[in-house]
């Protein structure tokens, strides 16, 4: 018996039948190429930083952020099932441990008169009360346990990733929309000072129709061009209104419970450190939870494999027994029971084999997830990338339309002011006015976006090194 214990003990410690995990091997270019000309942040920097929406360096901005860890109902679930994933990993742990059960039991019992061993001299109604302790535990010989265990923290970490990946996301997406809204309002602006300015040049056809130096189909063009701009001004205060209620519902709030102020964009997009391709595979929350899916696949792997080996086990029982309670305290009353016990599944039909199959099959997609989910990490970088570096060219050229673009009504106005020209074109110099004002603005809604998407395709500060440890 001794020696049947010493050697359950020392498989207890022994060796894992799983494969021993290693983290696939994803081919990251030593650059990116769209970052050629791309400026750096100054002064230099390495990483993104926590709170990354303060390099906008708008304070509203920054109180709204503020809010979506607190009232995001979202971001709420996702918390609740990392803590979920958390505490199966002390299900699983507990594995590791005895099982001790305690139950006591009384019964009345009463032989049959005409039983072999009855005996006249004796009665054949007696008591039984007992009292035992029985303790199970399951030698962990093949890692079956231990690897279950790193499968549940694994498993966890790639929760808390996928909470990290959603709060990134909801972060950005309040960014976005606020420079969406902003946007609007810019565009709000030009279109109501556009409106003033038509009003204006109405008067101006007016008063040459009613002095007779103008035809009254010039009344008429000056009309519809400023009716069509009240239009288009009143189409953007939907999409403005739109956008509050979607920043409204990202920090907890009903549409009806936050009103935001008008102000137009006019802030340049900030520099932003993009580091080496390589680093993305650290920063990338959505990265790091396929990474771990990886690690869990790997694990069960493992634990499908420790199937062909037998279940070692460990049983003792004991406890006291006798015809009435106070035989409880009574020495000879005791009995015991120790001994290990193996089961070994010898046929089932290729079940083993399959659920084995199956968990190598599922390895294999995880590691493909895995790689997918890095190269289209470093896609979306490359895209918002170009994004930002052509639009800051197109700035440039569009800055410069619209200067001479307003030049241009500035002399045809005068001239036909003057009775040199046409109010026709006037209005064609007015409308290559307006539709060069609004490129800008929607060029710098653009830049901003672009920004706001690069942050969160860097992974917005984050790195694996806050992956929760979850050890045992």
């Amino acid at each position: 018996m001794r020696t049947a214990v010493v050697l359950l003990a020392l498989l207890a410690v022994g060796c894992s039948v799983g494969p021993k995990y290693q983290r696939p091997i994803v081919q990251a270019p030593p650059a990116y190429k769209e970052s050629q000309g791309w400026k750096t942040a100054q002064p230099a920097d390495t990483a993104l930083r926590g709170d990354w929406w303060t390099l906008f360096g708008d304070a509203e901005l920054n109180a709204l952020e503020q809010q979506i860890d607190l009232s995001n109902q979202n971001l709420k679930a996702a918390e609740a099932r990392f803590q979920q994933a958390r505490s199966l990993i002390r299900v699983t742990q507990s594995q590791k441990y005895p099982t001790v059960t305690v139950g006591a039991g009384v019964s009345g019992n009463r032989n049959s008169a005409t039983y072999a061993y009855a005996s006249p001299k004796t009665s054949n109604t007696y008591g039984n009360f007992i009292l035992p302790f029985d303790v199970s535990y399951e030698v962990d010989a093949w890692g079956r346990v231990r690897q279950t265990i790193e499968a549940a923290r694994s498993n966890a970490q790639a929760t808390d990733a996928d909470l990290e990946t959603l709060r990134l996301s909801f972060h950005a997406e309040l960014a976005y929309d606020y420079f969406e809204m902003r946007s609007a309002d810019a565009e709000q602006k030009l279109l109501d000072d556009t409106v003033v300015a038509y009003r204006k040049a109405l008067e101006l056809t007016e008063n040459r129709f009613a002095g007779g130096v103008a035809a009254g189909a010039e009344v008429a063009q000056a009309q519809t061009q400023l009716e069509s701009t009240i239009t288009l001004a009143t189409d953007v205060a939907i999409r403005r209104a739109q956008f509050e209620h979607a920043i409204a519902v990202l920090i907890g709030k009903s549409p009806a419970a936050l009103t935001i102020a008008a102000k137009p964009l006019a802030a340049e997009p900030p520099a932003i450190p993009v580091g080496v391709p390589s680093q993305l595979l650290e920063r990338r929350p959505d990265i790091a939870a396929t990474e771990r899916r990886v690690a869990e696949a790997n694990a069960e792997v493992g634990i499908a494999r420790t199937a062909f080996f037998p279940q070692l086990l460990l049983g003792a029982t004991a406890g006291v027994e006798g015809q009435s309670i106070t035989d409880w305290i009574n020495w000879p009353s005791r009995f015991w029971s120790i001994g290990p016990s193996a089961l070994q599944t010898v046929f089932d039909g290729g079940r083993r084999r399959a659920t084995q199959k199956a968990a190598e099959f599922n390895y294999d997609a995880t590691v493909a997830t895995y790689r997918q989910t890095a190269l289209d990490a470093f896609q979306q970088v490359e895209d918002n990338l170009v994004a930002l570096r052509v639009l800051e060219q197109e700035t440039q050229s569009q800055r410069t339309a619209v200067i001479a673009a307003e030049r241009s009504v500035e002399l045809f106005t005068n001239r036909y002011t003057g009775g040199l020209v046409t109010y026709l074109e006037v209005v064609s110099a007015q409308s290559a006015a307006l539709d060069n004002e609004r490129a800008m603005v929607d060029i710098l809604r653009r830049r901003m976006d672009a920004s706001v998407l690069l942050i969160k395709a860097l992974g917005g500060g984050w790195d694996t090194a806050r992956l929760p440890k979850l050890t045992s």
